[in-house]
């Protein structure tokens, strides 16, 4: 019989004990509670109704003489009317007792009392009439004759009747007594008995239940103490506690395989951790090291003293940390250990990558650093794990790699420039480096002129390596010229700092020199090349001086036409000696500015050249770098919109950039305009009034508030980039210019006076000696070439075959 089928037995059999011994009980107590209502319901209400009626009679009693003895006949009457009503209470009180009678003598008592009280009423009345009559005496003695009498036999009777009814309830109570005492005697032996057999079920249930799971709990708790899972829990029976039992010794079979598993990773992760070249550890609460760390661990760190000690100390003493970092590492442990996993997820970014760490011998150390943490399976961390690489060597190697990357990016961009460009570069450089180290050194006033040349020096030499794409170079330069922008601004708390300024100007110098270098070693591009300045070289087709000196050499000095023909001719090859087209000028930085434009996030513009057949010497080939460099990039960055404004206005995406080249009252005037949104007048004297650089900019007229834009330090840009917004350009422009004794000028394109913007164009206006007109006459020029023998033309032999000549 199986546990399950015992149990059932045994509830049942104790289900209906239980009935039996509660049904019986239910039994005796509704007889006694039967017994009990009679007796408080009825016997004792009844006993107590007999001994009230004695009061109230003695209340009639004292109403009657009251009758008699009353002077006031009046009142008399009212007293008479009210025994009137006494007397109903009393016969509805004597209703009730014979309602209540348990024996025939009681009953005949309730009757007798009835007509009693009646009699004794009738002597009442009588007494009243006599009374009323006016006879009192005679009705006193009524009073105290008849109806005392009748009184007096009706309390013998009521008083009969209260002993009968007193006698009756004690009788009922001593029966009511005997009844509990049998009842509660009766229950209480079934009771004990329903106890001893209740025991007796849980004796069984003991003996059948509780007994073998207590053994097997037992040898359970033996097994799981020796940790001896080779031992079995012995099978009695095949019942419920035999299955669990035979399941359990299955599950130590299941034990035993998966200890030995364990044992066998155990061995295996041991014998990783004595060879994995990595050093890992754990740290426990505390920040302490766990006494399980990988045998690499002593190699990277080269010391055995680790367990138990302070990770801080451990790892991250006499490293390059600050003490912001170092307090949030200390921090993360407890913030960690003993928390959710979330902690971590929430703290991992705070934790460390990679430091730098001394040895003991001096050596620096880089170590990678990873993170992770060791959780039970409520996912709270109970350790966090740390994998640590040396990669000193790694670093070592990136850098090198770095540094040549570095070097062939460099290469790239220097082949990507011409060399005569590039050579025109370094020295233009070189010299404004010279320039600003004179001024660093022998300056006396370091004030807003001072600072604005140094400034205006840098930002040029940015903006010619940018327009070059020579990058590594210009975010360099980057760096002195943001130096010199800070000391522009009084609350920038940056102050004039020679040491400090001759260190970052020595740097911008290192890096063009490294520029040359590689320009001249790597490259093995030495000098200006072909294409060099006009005071070291000439350049101009081989071919037309070929046929210059031949037409020299053959022409008929007595024909006049034909003579001032080879003259003009002479002329003209003449005038073109060390003179270039203004495109081939500005060539780099149209060159420069799809890349511009895409750094801006606009289109490359179409840029429209028309130089009015006019050349200009190579002389001032930089001159033109350096103006029309800042002056373009203005127009690109200040002037054409984005591509969305420009189609919503109409406009073509690509914006439309036009230089005019001509002479005029003996300069040369180069005009630049754009077909952008125009000068920004309103922005103009909106910067003009914050920067105090006029009382009243809002009475300036639109001619006077656009030359504003030629002060140094002045800029509408809404923020700093690498292209503008630093108040440097037009004010450098204007430097660059008067120095070769030229002027800027500004005219507006339009009507529109005082509108927000207004179309412009800036002229550029160079001494006449600088351009050259090809086809104009010179008889100066031609009377010195033909006084000069025609031999001395010739007799360079050296240059047949070259399609240029030098």
């Amino acid at each position: 019989m199986t546990i399950r089928l015992r149990i059932t037995l045994l509830v049942i059999l104790t289900f209906i004990a239980i009935s039996l011994i509660g049904g019986y009980a239910v039994f005796q107590s509704r007889g006694s509670a039967v017994e009990v209502k009679t007796v408080t319901e009825g016997v004792v209400p009844s006993t107590l109704a007999s001994s009230d009626l004695v009061a109230q009679l003695k209340e009639v009693q004292l109403s009657a003489m009251a009758i008699v003895s009353e002077p006031d006949q009046q009142i008399a009457i009212q007293n008479n009317e009210k025994l009137v009503g006494k007397k109903a209470i009393l016969e509805k009180a004597l209703d009730k007792q014979l309602a209540q009678v348990d024996s025939q003598a009681q009953r005949g008592l309730v009757e007798q009392a009835k007509e009693s009280l009646v009699n004794y009423f009738d002597a009442i009345d009588s007494t009243m009439q006599l009374k009323l009559a006016g006879k009192e005496e005679i009705a006193k003695a009524s009073l105290f004759g008849n109806v005392v009498q009748f009184q007096q036999e009706l309390e013998q009777i009521i008083d009969t009747l209260r002993i009968e009814k007193n006698r009756s309830k004690d009788v009922a109570i001593a029966a009511l007594n005997a009844n509990l005492a049998t009842t509660t005697t009766a229950i209480t032996v079934v009771t004990i008995l329903a106890v001893i057999f209740l025991a007796t079920i849980g004796f069984l249930l003991y003996r059948q239940i509780t007994g073998p799971i207590s053994r097997m709990q037992k040898m359970m708790s033996e097994i799981a103490a020796s940790q001896d899972f080779t031992r079995r829990v012995p099978i009695d029976r095949m019942d419920e506690v035999g299955h669990s039992i035979k399941a359990f010794n299955g599950m130590l079979e299941k034990i035993e395989e998966a200890s030995a598993l364990v044992r066998q990773k155990t061995a295996d992760i041991q014998t990783m951790l004595q060879n994995i070249p990595q050093g890992i550890l754990t740290i426990v609460d505390g920040n302490k090291i766990h006494p399980e760390y990988s045998a690499y661990l002593e190699t990277v760190f080269e010391t055995k003293d680790i367990v138990g000690r302070n990770i801080m100390d451990f790892v991250f003493a006499d490293t390059n940390l600050g003490t912001d970092a170092l307090a949030q590492m200390e921090a993360i442990g407890g913030a960690c250990i003993g928390e959710d996993l979330m902690n971590f997820e929430f703290n991992q970014h705070l934790m460390v990558g990679e430091i730098e760490k001394r040895m003991a011998d001096g050596r620096v150390k880089v170590l990678d650093l990873s993170w992770s943490p060791i959780i039970d399976e409520n996912d709270i961390i109970v350790r966090l794990m740390l994998c640590v690489r040396d990669v000193t060597e790694l670093r070592q190697l990136a850098a090198e790699a770095n540094e040549q990357k570095r070097e062939l990016e460099i290469i790239g961009e220097i082949l990507a420039v011409s060399q005569d460009k590039f050579h025109d570069f370094i020295i233009s450089s070189l010299k404004f480096i010279d320039e600003n180290e004179l001024i660093i050194r022998h300056s006396t006033d370091t004030g807003e002129f001072t600072i604005a040349k140094l400034f205006r020096n840098m930002h040029t030499i940015k903006g010619n390596g940018r327009t070059y794409g020579l990058l590594h170079l210009a975010d360099i330069v980057h760096e002195a010229e943001q130096h010199y922008d800070e000391l522009r601004k009084p609350d920038s708390g940056r102050v004039w700092n020679q040491e400090l300024l001759l260190d970052e100007l020595a740097g911008v110098r290192a890096a063009i020199e490294r520029y040359a270098r590689i320009n001249e070693v790597s490259l093995s591009r030495q000098g200006p090349g072909r294409g060099g300045k006009i005071d070291s070289y000439l350049m101009i087709d081989k071919k037309h001086i070929q046929e210059s000196l031949h037409r020299l050499e053959n022409v008929n000095t007595a024909n006049l036409h034909e003579l001032v023909a080879v003259r003009n001719a002479v002329r003209r090859t003449l005038r073109l000696l060390g003179t270039e087209r203004l495109d081939e000028a500005l060539s780099g930085v149209i060159a420069s500015m799809p890349a511009l434009a895409e750094e801006l996030g606009k289109q490359a513009p179409v840029i429209e050249i028309k130089d009015g057949g006019y050349v200009v010497h190579n002389q001032i080939s930089a001159l033109l770098k350096d103006v029309f460099m800042h002056l373009i990039r203005n127009a690109m960055d200040h002037g054409i919109e984005t591509p969305e404004v420009r189609v919503a206005n109409g406009k073509p995406e690509a914006g439309k950039i036009s230089l005019l080249m001509g002479m005029d009252e003996h300069m040369l005037n180069i005009s630049l305009r754009d077909d952008g949104r125009g000068l920004a007048l309103k922005r103009i004297r909106q910067i003009a009034q914050q920067k105090g650089l006029h009382e009243a900019p809002e009475q300036l007229d639109d001619l006077a508030a656009a030359q504003l834009i030629l002060q140094a330090g002045f800029s509408t840009a809404d923020k700093v980039s690498e292209v503008s917004g630093r108040g440097v350009g037009m004010d450098a422009v204007l430097a660059f210019v008067s120095r070769e004794g030229g002027t800027i000028a500004i005219q507006f394109d339009d009507d529109a006076v005082g509108a927000d913007f207004r179309q412009f164009h800036l002229t550029v206006a160079l001494p006449a000696a600088f351009g050259v007109k090809a086809d104009e006459a010179d008889d100066n020029l031609l009377h010195e070439l033909l006084q000069t023998p025609l031999s001395e033309h010739s007799s360079n032999k050296d240059v047949q075959d070259d399609s240029r000549v030098a």
